[in-house]
């Protein structure tokens, strides 16, 4: 059988290597290996469990406010601190923030490439682009000139030799099958999103002070203040400031990601056949009105979709997750083939294959830098899919509704959620939901600050002295990427022991010991590739993701150089 290797997969966060092999002009099977290494958990040993999350934040360079908060719950958890109402609302809106930001600059800039052929809108008429586009929405910028400025400007890049993060993509390639008006179009949106995003990340700024690496988390609440009267407090004007950005937020959204989203799928219904993983799905759930972390206070449900069936949810319990490292460079000191809660996790690094740059991976023994975490020894797909099939299954109306709106313009049957079409469209279902509810977070703050209360943080058990002698806790959060927790031990005051299980780890790990894929391995299997030599098709899923390896591991070998090959045998 033909073997294809893409290193590095690009467009994502970290170094992601996938080899695929074919059978004809499919996949047959798959691998996924992560060439970095984390060690941040070892460097937070010995540390005080308080500043935690300044370190947890540098795992990414995106993604950054989702840990935060899960290592602040998890020190949160384990000393029984409850934290004051508004410092929920606050952490609420920052995190939202972060999930609709995330998923818009996924979706045009890390994923759009793979559906839209951005030199095809050369060839476009501007007129019917603009009457494209204001069939789909009443937004402003859809005038024949606007679009007839985007394509000049595009056709600027092409002239000069200059195509910047348009160089690489696989243009031409027989499997696009936009019309050229709709490429221009959304390549007009994949411009304008660079610009959008620059509001959207103004509402980090005021309230954590900084974009990426916000400032103002604390155990025990938020560091920044509330008062009326003070120009560098959280005040009326900087209510008001927010208001107005979430609301351009909003309107983004609603007038723009979703109509194209709708656009660009209604030409890809196929592959609401491709992609399905591993038919397990579980969500940690979020946005709480306490951080008692029960499932009655979350606003996005927290449970798990097994073999794809939707007409059960079943509940989710931390105590059953576990990591294997049998395919991992990694040792346990209980040898191989059993898997160790977070609580007992071991980093302990083996490294034995061979030194980029290889050609091919032993995937018959270990082959990747991330670990293999299961929940009750089952493979888990998590992120918006799995958060959107748990919602929708939970009976959550926001959801319900707009998953039912989608699937009837896109005229599919439930089925198609289980798929790379469904895993893009549930983001794109996510984002909407969660930038509507984001004003009635804003609003419920805004009515405590009325009523008097001020309150952002518990001081009660902030003093050490007051902690027991062995703690240990659980962080979680539902992060653009999907379930994160963070797990702490602590003993006289110190870190004893840290591990994070994220998102990109469900995702992207390797076998387990019974041999079972991981989903980005699972989701591979039987994609038909068109060309070999540029599998367009392999990205196409893999990025309906939105892999973070840097999350999942740290190392870079200088040696290895960063050029992106792909090799067909």
């Amino acid at each position: 059988m033909a073997k294809i290797v893409i290193d590095p997969l690009t467009r994502i966060e970290g170094h992601l290597r996938i080899e695929a092999e074919l059978n004809g002009n499919r996949v047959a099977d798959a691998w996924s290996s992560s060439t970095m290494f984390r060690g941040i958990e070892k460097i937070l040993e010995g540390r005080d469990p308080r500043d935690a999350w300044v370190f947890t934040q540098r795992f990414c360079g995106v993604c950054t406010t989702v840990h935060a908060i899960a290592s602040i719950r998890s020190v949160e958890n384990a000393l029984g601190i409850r934290i004051p109402p508004n410092a929920e609302l606050i952490r609420n809106i920052i995190m939202g923030v972060q999930n609709v930001h995330d998923h818009v600059i996924h979706f045009y800039h890390l994923h759009a490439l793979d559906w839209v052929d951005m030199t095809s809108g050369l060839k476009a008429d501007p007129a019917k682009t603009s009457a494209l586009a204001a069939s789909l929405s009443d937004w402003p910028l859809n005038s024949p000139t606007y679009f007839k400025g985007v394509q000049d400007r595009l056709g600027a890049f092409v002239k000069g030799g200059r195509l910047g993060p348009f160089a690489n993509a696989y243009w031409g390639h027989p499997a696009y099958k936009l019309p050229a008006e709709a490429n221009l179009m959304a390549t007009a949106h994949y411009l304008e999103a660079l610009e959008w995003q620059k509001d959207i990340i103004r509402i980090h700024a005021i309230l954590g002070s900084k974009n990426p690496h916000p400032q103002t988390f604390l155990v025990g609440g938020m560091a920044i203040t509330i008062d009326p009267d003070s120009p560098t407090a959280l005040n009326a004007d900087k209510l008001a400031e927010i208001r107005g950005l979430l609301a351009k937020t909003r309107d983004f959204v609603e007038k723009v990601y979703i109509p194209d989203l709708i656009a660009v799928a209604s030409h890809y219904k196929e592959w609401a056949g491709i992609g399905a993983s591993v038919g397990n799905f579980m969500s940690y759930g979020d946005f709480p009105a306490d951080n008692s972390g029960k499932q009655e206070t979350l606003w996005m449900p927290r449970g798990m979709i097994l073999n794809n069936d939707l007409s059960r949810v079943h509940p989710v319990d931390q105590e059953k997750i576990s990591e294997y490292v049998d395919h991992s460079w990694y040792d346990y000191a209980g040898g191989t083939g059993k898997g160790l809660h977070p609580w007992d996790g071991e980093t302990k690094w083996k490294y034995t294959g061979p030194k980029p740059p290889y050609e091919f991976l032993d995937t018959t023994a270990k082959y990747s830098w991330v670990k293999s975490p299961r929940y009750a020894d089952l493979p888990m797909e998590v992120g918006p899919l799995a958060r959107c099939l748990v919602a929708y299954a939970s009976g959550h109306g926001e959801i319900r509704r707009a998953v039912d709106a989608v699937l009837a313009k896109l005229q599919l049957g439930h089925e198609a959620l289980f798929s790379t079409l469904g895993r893009t469209a549930a983001r794109g279902i996510e984002t909407l939901v969660i930038a509507r509810k984001l004003p009635q977070w804003l609003d419920a703050l805004v009515g405590n600050i009325r009523g008097g209360d001020l309150a952002v943080h518990n001081n009660e058990k902030w003093d050490p002295d007051t902690w027991p002698e062995e703690a240990k806790g659980y962080g979680w959060h539902e992060a653009p990427r999907g379930a994160l927790g963070h797990w702490i031990r602590i003993r006289d005051k110190k870190i004893l022991n840290y591990q994070a299980v994220v998102p990109s780890t469900w995702l992207a790990g390797p076998r387990d010991a019974r041999g079972q894929r991981g989903p980005y391995e699972a989701a591979l299997v039987g994609t038909p590739i068109v060309d070999p030599k540029r599998p367009l098709e392999i990205l196409r899923t893999i990025h309906s993701f939105d892999p973070c390896l840097a999350c999942a591991v740290h190392l870079f070998d200088p040696d290895s150089g960063g050029a992106v090959t792909v090799k067909t045998l």
